[in-house]
Protein backbone atom coordinates (compact mmCIF):
# COMPACT_ATOMS: atom_id res chain seq x y z
CA UNK A 1 0.00 0.00 0.00
CA UNK A 2 1.32 3.39 -0.93
CA UNK A 3 1.86 5.90 1.83
CA UNK A 4 -1.18 8.13 2.18
CA UNK A 5 -1.46 11.50 3.85
CA UNK A 6 -4.17 11.61 6.43
CA UNK A 7 -6.26 14.06 4.42
CA UNK A 8 -6.13 11.91 1.30
CA UNK A 9 -9.39 11.35 -0.51
CA UNK A 10 -8.56 7.63 -0.28
CA UNK A 11 -9.17 7.71 3.46
CA UNK A 12 -12.80 6.81 4.18
CA UNK A 13 -15.09 9.02 6.17
CA UNK A 14 -14.78 8.54 9.91
CA UNK A 15 -18.38 9.58 10.47
CA UNK A 16 -20.30 6.32 10.35
CA UNK A 17 -18.31 3.79 12.41
CA UNK A 18 -19.40 3.85 16.07
CA UNK A 19 -16.18 2.52 17.56
CA UNK A 20 -16.04 0.06 20.47
CA UNK A 21 -14.46 0.95 23.83
CA UNK A 22 -13.35 4.25 22.32
CA UNK A 23 -13.82 7.90 23.15
CA UNK A 24 -15.22 8.42 19.66
CA UNK A 25 -15.16 12.21 19.54
CA UNK A 26 -11.64 12.36 20.92
CA UNK A 27 -10.41 9.73 18.46
CA UNK A 28 -12.02 11.27 15.41
CA UNK A 29 -10.54 14.66 16.26
CA UNK A 30 -7.07 13.10 16.14
CA UNK A 31 -7.32 9.62 14.59
CA UNK A 32 -4.74 6.86 14.81
CA UNK A 33 -5.22 4.80 11.65
CA UNK A 34 -3.26 1.60 11.02
CA UNK A 35 -2.91 0.46 7.41
CA UNK A 36 -0.54 -2.53 7.35
CA UNK A 37 1.04 -5.06 9.68
CA UNK A 38 4.03 -7.36 9.36
CA UNK A 39 6.14 -9.11 11.96
CA UNK A 40 6.44 -6.89 15.03
CA UNK A 41 5.25 -3.72 13.32
CA UNK A 42 2.16 -1.88 12.20
CA UNK A 43 2.37 0.82 9.56
CA UNK A 44 0.04 3.76 9.99
CA UNK A 45 -1.81 5.54 7.22
CA UNK A 46 1.04 8.04 6.88
CA UNK A 47 3.60 5.29 6.36
CA UNK A 48 5.12 5.46 9.85
CA UNK A 49 6.28 2.22 11.49
CA UNK A 50 4.72 1.44 14.89
CA UNK A 51 6.26 -1.26 17.08
CA UNK A 52 3.48 -3.45 18.43
CA UNK A 53 3.90 -3.96 22.19
CA UNK A 54 0.33 -5.25 22.57
CA UNK A 55 0.05 -8.19 20.11
CA UNK A 56 -2.81 -6.22 18.59
CA UNK A 57 -5.17 -6.69 21.52
CA UNK A 58 -3.58 -9.76 23.15
CA UNK A 59 -4.32 -11.58 19.89
CA UNK A 60 -1.35 -11.78 17.53
CA UNK A 61 1.03 -13.96 19.54
CA UNK A 62 2.78 -15.17 16.37
CA UNK A 63 3.29 -11.64 15.05
CA UNK A 64 1.62 -10.08 12.04
CA UNK A 65 1.32 -11.00 8.40
CA UNK A 66 2.06 -14.72 8.78
CA UNK A 67 1.94 -16.26 5.31
CA UNK A 68 1.16 -19.68 6.76
CA UNK A 69 -2.13 -18.32 8.11
CA UNK A 70 -3.13 -16.26 5.07
CA UNK A 71 -2.39 -19.19 2.76
CA UNK A 72 -4.44 -21.57 4.92
CA UNK A 73 -7.33 -19.09 4.95
CA UNK A 74 -7.15 -18.57 1.19
CA UNK A 75 -7.10 -22.31 0.51
CA UNK A 76 -10.03 -22.97 2.83
CA UNK A 77 -12.26 -20.15 1.62
CA UNK A 78 -11.81 -21.38 -1.95
CA UNK A 79 -12.59 -24.96 -0.91
CA UNK A 80 -15.53 -24.18 1.38
CA UNK A 81 -16.35 -20.72 2.65
CA UNK A 82 -18.99 -21.65 5.22
CA UNK A 83 -20.80 -24.67 6.57
CA UNK A 84 -23.30 -24.86 9.42
CA UNK A 85 -22.53 -26.67 12.65
CA UNK A 86 -26.18 -27.19 13.62
CA UNK A 87 -26.94 -30.87 12.95
CA UNK A 88 -24.16 -30.76 10.36
CA UNK A 89 -20.38 -30.87 10.51
CA UNK A 90 -17.19 -30.42 8.56
CA UNK A 91 -13.88 -32.20 9.14
CA UNK A 92 -11.71 -29.16 9.86
CA UNK A 93 -13.62 -28.24 13.05
CA UNK A 94 -13.13 -31.77 14.41
CA UNK A 95 -9.47 -31.68 13.42
CA UNK A 96 -8.99 -28.39 15.23
CA UNK A 97 -10.71 -29.67 18.38
CA UNK A 98 -8.34 -32.65 18.40
CA UNK A 99 -5.28 -30.42 17.98
CA UNK A 100 -6.43 -28.11 20.77
CA UNK A 101 -6.97 -30.98 23.18
CA UNK A 102 -3.36 -32.03 22.63
CA UNK A 103 -2.38 -28.70 24.26
CA UNK A 104 -5.02 -28.51 26.97
CA UNK A 105 -4.60 -29.42 30.64
CA UNK A 106 -5.35 -33.00 31.62
CA UNK A 107 -9.02 -33.95 31.48
CA UNK A 108 -10.26 -30.96 29.47
CA UNK A 109 -10.90 -33.05 26.39
CA UNK A 110 -14.07 -31.49 24.97
CA UNK A 111 -14.11 -28.25 22.98
CA UNK A 112 -17.08 -26.00 22.17
CA UNK A 113 -16.39 -23.32 19.54
CA UNK A 114 -17.47 -19.69 19.86
CA UNK A 115 -16.51 -16.44 18.13
CA UNK A 116 -15.14 -14.30 20.96
CA UNK A 117 -14.13 -14.23 24.59
CA UNK A 118 -17.50 -12.79 25.58
CA UNK A 119 -19.28 -15.68 23.89
CA UNK A 120 -16.89 -18.17 25.49
CA UNK A 121 -17.73 -16.85 28.96
CA UNK A 122 -21.50 -16.93 28.45
CA UNK A 123 -21.11 -20.45 27.03
CA UNK A 124 -19.13 -21.58 30.08
CA UNK A 125 -21.77 -20.20 32.47
CA UNK A 126 -24.50 -22.05 30.55
CA UNK A 127 -22.43 -25.25 30.64
CA UNK A 128 -22.17 -25.00 34.41
CA UNK A 129 -25.97 -24.72 34.70
CA UNK A 130 -26.46 -27.57 32.22
CA UNK A 131 -24.14 -29.81 34.24
CA UNK A 132 -25.78 -29.21 37.59
CA UNK A 133 -29.30 -29.71 36.18
CA UNK A 134 -28.26 -32.96 34.54
CA UNK A 135 -26.55 -34.00 37.76
CA UNK A 136 -29.75 -33.57 39.76
CA UNK A 137 -28.66 -30.35 41.49
CA UNK A 138 -30.79 -27.75 39.72
CA UNK A 139 -30.64 -25.45 42.77
CA UNK A 140 -27.02 -24.64 41.87
CA UNK A 141 -27.60 -21.44 39.91
CA UNK A 142 -25.46 -18.85 41.68
CA UNK A 143 -22.17 -17.63 40.21
CA UNK A 144 -19.17 -16.17 42.01
CA UNK A 145 -16.93 -13.75 40.10
CA UNK A 146 -14.24 -11.42 41.38
CA UNK A 147 -13.75 -7.70 41.84
CA UNK A 148 -11.79 -6.13 38.97
CA UNK A 149 -12.41 -9.18 36.82
CA UNK A 150 -13.28 -8.78 33.15
CA UNK A 151 -15.31 -11.45 31.41
CA UNK A 152 -16.50 -9.76 28.28
CA UNK A 153 -19.59 -7.76 27.40
CA UNK A 154 -22.44 -10.26 27.36
CA UNK A 155 -24.89 -9.79 30.21
CA UNK A 156 -23.54 -12.97 31.79
CA UNK A 157 -19.95 -11.81 31.52
CA UNK A 158 -20.74 -8.32 32.83
CA UNK A 159 -22.62 -9.86 35.75
CA UNK A 160 -19.73 -12.03 36.94
CA UNK A 161 -17.21 -9.33 36.02
CA UNK A 162 -16.02 -6.79 38.52
CA UNK A 163 -15.05 -3.68 36.56
CA UNK A 164 -17.34 -0.85 37.58
CA UNK A 165 -17.40 0.90 34.19
CA UNK A 166 -18.61 -2.30 32.55
CA UNK A 167 -21.31 -2.82 35.15
CA UNK A 168 -22.78 0.51 36.18
CA UNK A 169 -24.43 1.44 32.88
CA UNK A 170 -26.31 -1.89 32.84
CA UNK A 171 -26.69 -2.54 36.56
CA UNK A 172 -30.46 -2.99 36.42
CA UNK A 173 -30.24 -5.70 33.74
CA UNK A 174 -27.52 -7.90 35.22
CA UNK A 175 -28.01 -11.51 36.29
CA UNK A 176 -29.38 -12.09 39.74
CA UNK A 177 -27.65 -14.50 42.08
CA UNK A 178 -24.08 -13.31 41.53
CA UNK A 179 -21.50 -12.50 44.19
CA UNK A 180 -17.84 -11.51 44.01
CA UNK A 181 -14.57 -12.41 45.64
CA UNK A 182 -12.19 -9.58 46.56
CA UNK A 183 -9.49 -8.69 44.03
CA UNK A 184 -5.87 -9.59 44.62
CA UNK A 185 -4.17 -6.27 43.81
CA UNK A 186 -2.06 -5.24 46.83
CA UNK A 187 0.15 -2.27 46.02
CA UNK A 188 0.70 -1.51 49.69
CA UNK A 189 2.44 -4.83 50.39
CA UNK A 190 3.49 -6.10 46.99
CA UNK A 191 4.44 -3.11 44.80
CA UNK A 192 7.20 -3.84 42.27
CA UNK A 193 7.07 -7.59 42.90
CA UNK A 194 8.75 -9.62 40.20
CA UNK A 195 6.39 -12.42 39.21
CA UNK A 196 3.83 -13.74 41.71
CA UNK A 197 3.57 -12.10 45.11
CA UNK A 198 3.80 -13.86 48.47
CA UNK A 199 0.99 -11.61 49.75
CA UNK A 200 -2.71 -12.24 49.33
CA UNK A 201 -3.32 -15.98 48.98
CA UNK A 202 -5.56 -15.78 52.03
CA UNK A 203 -8.09 -13.78 49.99
CA UNK A 204 -9.22 -17.09 48.53
CA UNK A 205 -10.67 -17.91 51.95
CA UNK A 206 -13.48 -15.42 51.30
CA UNK A 207 -14.94 -18.13 49.07
CA UNK A 208 -15.57 -20.24 52.17
CA UNK A 209 -17.46 -17.31 53.65
CA UNK A 210 -19.59 -17.00 50.51
CA UNK A 211 -20.31 -20.73 50.63
CA UNK A 212 -21.48 -20.34 54.21
CA UNK A 213 -23.61 -17.32 53.26
CA UNK A 214 -25.30 -18.76 50.17
CA UNK A 215 -25.01 -22.53 50.70
CA UNK A 216 -22.85 -24.74 48.50
CA UNK A 217 -26.01 -26.38 47.17
CA UNK A 218 -26.91 -23.06 45.49
CA UNK A 219 -23.56 -22.21 43.87
CA UNK A 220 -22.90 -23.37 40.32
CA UNK A 221 -19.44 -22.04 39.58
CA UNK A 222 -16.63 -19.69 40.44
CA UNK A 223 -15.10 -17.82 37.49
CA UNK A 224 -11.79 -15.96 37.66
CA UNK A 225 -9.04 -14.90 35.32
CA UNK A 226 -5.79 -16.57 36.39
CA UNK A 227 -4.27 -13.21 35.46
CA UNK A 228 -6.54 -10.20 35.04
CA UNK A 229 -5.55 -8.34 31.89
CA UNK A 230 -8.14 -5.62 31.34
CA UNK A 231 -7.89 -4.51 34.96
CA UNK A 232 -4.21 -3.80 34.42
CA UNK A 233 -2.20 -7.05 34.73
CA UNK A 234 -3.25 -8.24 38.18
CA UNK A 235 -1.47 -11.47 39.08
CA UNK A 236 -2.55 -14.28 41.39
CA UNK A 237 -0.62 -14.45 44.67
CA UNK A 238 1.35 -17.65 45.17
CA UNK A 239 -1.00 -20.42 46.29
CA UNK A 240 -4.18 -18.42 45.59
CA UNK A 241 -5.42 -20.38 42.56
CA UNK A 242 -4.59 -23.68 44.25
CA UNK A 243 -6.68 -22.69 47.26
CA UNK A 244 -9.65 -21.74 45.04
CA UNK A 245 -9.36 -25.17 43.44
CA UNK A 246 -9.36 -26.90 46.82
CA UNK A 247 -12.41 -25.02 48.08
CA UNK A 248 -14.48 -25.45 44.90
CA UNK A 249 -13.72 -29.16 44.70
CA UNK A 250 -14.59 -29.61 48.40
CA UNK A 251 -18.06 -28.11 47.85
CA UNK A 252 -18.87 -29.52 44.40
CA UNK A 253 -18.60 -26.10 42.76
CA UNK A 254 -17.20 -25.84 39.23
CA UNK A 255 -14.10 -23.72 38.72
CA UNK A 256 -13.91 -21.73 35.48
CA UNK A 257 -10.66 -20.09 34.36
CA UNK A 258 -11.11 -17.26 31.89
CA UNK A 259 -7.97 -17.62 29.78
CA UNK A 260 -9.01 -15.44 26.87
CA UNK A 261 -5.82 -13.42 27.45
CA UNK A 262 -3.50 -15.97 29.05
CA UNK A 263 -4.02 -18.99 26.77
CA UNK A 264 -1.62 -19.80 23.95
CA UNK A 265 1.68 -18.83 25.45
CA UNK A 266 1.23 -15.43 27.07
CA UNK A 267 2.49 -16.46 30.52
CA UNK A 268 5.08 -19.02 29.45
CA UNK A 269 2.97 -22.14 28.83
CA UNK A 270 0.08 -23.09 26.57
CA UNK A 271 -2.32 -22.22 29.41
CA UNK A 272 -1.89 -20.30 32.65
CA UNK A 273 -3.41 -23.27 34.44
CA UNK A 274 -0.41 -25.31 33.32
CA UNK A 275 2.12 -22.63 34.23
CA UNK A 276 0.73 -22.36 37.74
CA UNK A 277 -0.23 -26.00 38.22
CA UNK A 278 -3.98 -25.67 38.81
CA UNK A 279 -6.49 -27.50 36.60
CA UNK A 280 -10.01 -26.00 36.49
CA UNK A 281 -13.18 -27.63 35.22
CA UNK A 282 -13.76 -25.23 32.32
CA UNK A 283 -11.40 -22.89 30.42
CA UNK A 284 -12.53 -20.05 28.16
CA UNK A 285 -10.32 -18.88 25.28
CA UNK A 286 -10.37 -16.70 22.16
CA UNK A 287 -7.94 -14.06 20.77
CA UNK A 288 -4.65 -15.90 20.15
CA UNK A 289 -6.35 -19.16 19.18
CA UNK A 290 -5.88 -18.19 15.53
CA UNK A 291 -3.59 -15.19 15.96
CA UNK A 292 -6.53 -12.80 15.74
CA UNK A 293 -6.95 -13.58 12.05
CA UNK A 294 -10.69 -14.29 12.14
CA UNK A 295 -13.04 -14.03 15.15
CA UNK A 296 -12.95 -17.33 17.05
CA UNK A 297 -13.08 -18.67 20.58
CA UNK A 298 -13.19 -22.05 22.27
CA UNK A 299 -14.38 -23.41 25.61
CA UNK A 300 -12.49 -26.40 27.02
CA UNK A 301 -14.51 -28.69 29.27
CA UNK A 302 -13.70 -31.55 31.59
CA UNK A 303 -14.98 -34.89 30.32
CA UNK A 304 -17.26 -35.42 33.31
CA UNK A 305 -19.18 -32.20 32.58
CA UNK A 306 -19.73 -33.12 28.95
CA UNK A 307 -20.64 -36.71 29.74
CA UNK A 308 -23.13 -35.70 32.44
CA UNK A 309 -24.87 -33.37 29.98
CA UNK A 310 -25.16 -36.19 27.41
CA UNK A 311 -28.37 -37.60 28.87
CA UNK A 312 -31.93 -38.14 27.67
CA UNK A 313 -33.09 -39.46 24.29
CA UNK A 314 -30.27 -39.55 21.75
CA UNK A 315 -32.31 -37.64 19.16
CA UNK A 316 -32.73 -34.58 21.41
CA UNK A 317 -30.33 -31.63 21.60
CA UNK A 318 -28.48 -32.05 24.89
CA UNK A 319 -27.15 -28.47 25.21
CA UNK A 320 -29.48 -25.93 23.65
CA UNK A 321 -26.85 -23.37 22.79
CA UNK A 322 -24.52 -22.34 19.97
CA UNK A 323 -23.63 -19.75 17.38
CA UNK A 324 -24.08 -19.44 13.64
CA UNK A 325 -20.31 -19.35 13.24
CA UNK A 326 -19.32 -22.01 15.81
CA UNK A 327 -16.34 -23.84 14.31
CA UNK A 328 -16.34 -21.66 11.20
CA UNK A 329 -14.22 -23.50 8.59
CA UNK A 330 -12.09 -20.51 7.61
CA UNK A 331 -11.48 -19.51 11.22
CA UNK A 332 -10.61 -23.14 11.98
CA UNK A 333 -8.12 -23.20 9.11
CA UNK A 334 -6.47 -20.08 10.51
CA UNK A 335 -6.32 -21.71 13.96
CA UNK A 336 -4.71 -24.89 12.66
CA UNK A 337 -2.03 -22.87 10.86
CA UNK A 338 -1.48 -20.80 14.00
CA UNK A 339 -1.06 -23.86 16.21
CA UNK A 340 1.56 -25.18 13.79
CA UNK A 341 3.49 -21.90 14.04
CA UNK A 342 3.35 -22.03 17.84
CA UNK A 343 4.69 -25.58 17.77
CA UNK A 344 7.28 -25.22 15.02
CA UNK A 345 8.76 -22.01 16.43
CA UNK A 346 8.35 -23.12 20.07
CA UNK A 347 6.75 -19.78 20.93
CA UNK A 348 5.33 -20.90 24.27
CA UNK A 349 8.82 -21.92 25.35
CA UNK A 350 10.19 -18.67 23.94
CA UNK A 351 7.80 -16.70 26.14
CA UNK A 352 9.13 -18.48 29.19
CA UNK A 353 12.77 -18.08 28.13
CA UNK A 354 12.41 -14.32 27.54
CA UNK A 355 10.52 -13.74 30.78
CA UNK A 356 13.54 -12.79 32.88
CA UNK A 357 14.95 -10.38 30.27
CA UNK A 358 11.52 -8.78 29.83
CA UNK A 359 11.13 -8.58 33.60
CA UNK A 360 14.47 -6.80 34.06
CA UNK A 361 13.63 -4.40 31.25
CA UNK A 362 10.21 -3.33 32.54
CA UNK A 363 11.38 -3.09 36.15
CA UNK A 364 14.06 -0.62 35.01
CA UNK A 365 11.16 1.87 34.87
CA UNK A 366 10.94 1.87 38.67
CA UNK A 367 11.77 5.31 40.02
CA UNK A 368 10.41 7.24 37.04
CA UNK A 369 7.88 10.00 37.77
CA UNK A 370 4.58 8.78 39.23
CA UNK A 371 5.28 5.06 38.68
CA UNK A 372 3.75 3.36 41.74
CA UNK A 373 3.84 -0.30 40.71
CA UNK A 374 5.16 -2.69 38.08
CA UNK A 375 3.74 -6.19 37.64
CA UNK A 376 4.94 -8.92 35.29
CA UNK A 377 4.82 -12.56 34.31
CA UNK A 378 5.70 -14.31 31.06
CA UNK A 379 5.60 -11.71 28.29
CA UNK A 380 3.13 -9.35 29.92
CA UNK A 381 3.64 -6.37 32.20
CA UNK A 382 1.56 -3.66 33.81
CA UNK A 383 3.02 -0.28 34.79
CA UNK A 384 0.75 1.67 37.13
CA UNK A 385 0.84 5.44 37.69
CA UNK A 386 -0.53 7.66 40.39
CA UNK A 387 -3.58 9.55 39.09
CA UNK A 388 -3.18 12.97 37.55
CA UNK A 389 -4.76 15.88 39.44
CA UNK A 390 -6.88 16.47 36.32
CA UNK A 391 -8.55 13.08 36.75
CA UNK A 392 -8.10 9.33 36.71
CA UNK A 393 -6.81 7.91 33.44
CA UNK A 394 -5.34 11.20 32.19
CA UNK A 395 -1.74 10.15 32.88
CA UNK A 396 -2.18 6.69 31.39
CA UNK A 397 -3.74 8.08 28.21
CA UNK A 398 -1.00 10.69 27.91
CA UNK A 399 1.70 8.01 28.08
CA UNK A 400 -0.17 5.86 25.53
CA UNK A 401 -0.53 8.77 23.11
CA UNK A 402 3.10 9.83 23.45
CA UNK A 403 4.29 6.29 22.79
CA UNK A 404 2.15 6.01 19.66
CA UNK A 405 3.33 9.34 18.26
CA UNK A 406 6.89 8.13 18.71
CA UNK A 407 6.40 4.72 17.13
CA UNK A 408 5.33 2.26 19.83
CA UNK A 409 1.86 0.88 20.50
CA UNK A 410 1.09 0.16 24.16
CA UNK A 411 -2.31 -0.23 25.83
CA UNK A 412 -3.75 2.14 28.41
CA UNK A 413 -6.33 0.91 30.87
CA UNK A 414 -7.01 3.79 33.21
CA UNK A 415 -3.68 4.82 34.74
CA UNK A 416 -2.04 1.52 33.88
CA UNK A 417 -0.01 0.78 30.78
CA UNK A 418 -0.08 -2.86 29.71
CA UNK A 419 2.53 -4.42 27.44
CA UNK A 420 1.96 -7.83 25.87
CA UNK A 421 4.16 -8.10 22.77
CA UNK A 422 3.92 -10.87 20.21
CA UNK A 423 5.86 -13.93 21.34
CA UNK A 424 8.26 -13.48 18.40
CA UNK A 425 9.69 -10.35 20.05
CA UNK A 426 13.46 -10.17 20.45
CA UNK A 427 15.60 -8.48 23.09
CA UNK A 428 16.34 -5.47 20.91
CA UNK A 429 12.62 -4.84 20.43
CA UNK A 430 11.96 -5.26 24.15
CA UNK A 431 14.58 -2.58 24.79
CA UNK A 432 12.95 -0.33 22.19
CA UNK A 433 9.52 -0.72 23.84
CA UNK A 434 10.81 0.05 27.30
CA UNK A 435 12.89 3.01 26.09
CA UNK A 436 9.85 4.44 24.31
CA UNK A 437 7.79 3.99 27.46
CA UNK A 438 10.49 5.60 29.59
CA UNK A 439 10.59 8.63 27.30
CA UNK A 440 6.80 8.93 27.45
CA UNK A 441 6.66 8.68 31.24
CA UNK A 442 9.29 11.39 31.59
CA UNK A 443 7.56 13.59 29.01
CA UNK A 444 4.08 13.27 30.51
CA UNK A 445 5.32 13.56 34.09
Amino acid sequence: MADLPLNSSSVPSLEHFWMPFTANRQFKASPRLLAKAEGMYYTDIDGNKVLDATAGLWCCNAGHGRKEISEAVSKQIKEMDYAPSFQMGHPIAFELAERLVELSPEGLNKVFFTNSGSESVDTALKMALCYHRANGQASRTRFIGREMGYHGVGFGGISVGGLSNNRKAFSGQLLQGVDHLPHTLDIQNAAFTRGLSHFGAEKAEVLEQLVTLHGAENIAAVIVEPMSGSAGVILPPQGYLKRLREITKKHGILLIFDEVITAFGRVGAAFASQRWGVIPDIITTAKAINNGAIPMGAVFVQDFIHDTCMQGPTELIEFFHGYTYSGHPVAAAAALATLSIYENEQLFERSFELERYFEDAVHSLKGLPNVIDIRNTGLVAGIQFSPNAQGAGKRGYGVFEHCFRHGTLVRATGDIIAMSPPLIVDKREIDQMVNSLSDAINAVG
